[in-house]
């Protein structure tokens, strides 16, 4: 599958991971769903974030989930909703997994 039917598949899933969100109730604001090289090079010597990240590629997306008007920042909070991603696709990848809880992707060339 190439890079731009992943981000086309991408969008589609996007999609219904936000009427899933709050169908379970959450409130929604999206993070960071593009991110330029220079930006991710500073985020990673700042110890934040990777330089090949997928959010370059357009295949991820950090999601702000808010119940009752309140910011909702543990990964705990994302359980559900990253466990229903991950069953939508072979290729959805919950941060969760690896203690980036409000991050949703498409595995791309073994990234996450």
């Amino acid at each position: 599958m190439t890079v731009g039917e992943k981000q086309r598949l991408f969008a589609q899933l996007l999609a219904r991971l936000l009427d899933k969100a709050h169908e379970l109730g959450f409130g929604v604001t999206l993070g960071e769903a593009w991110r330029s090289t220079t930006t991710a090079r500073a985020m990673q010597e700042q110890g934040r974030g990777i330089a090949n990240s997928l959010h370059i590629e357009r295949l991820a997306i950090d999601l702000n989930l808010f119940k009752g008007g309140e910011y909702l920042s543990r990964t705990e909070d994302h359980q559900a909703l990253g466990e229903w991603w991950e069953a939508q696709h072979a290729l959805c990848r919950w941060g969760g997994r690896f203690r980036d809880g409000n991050h949703y992707s498409l595995e791309h060339n073994g990234r996450k």
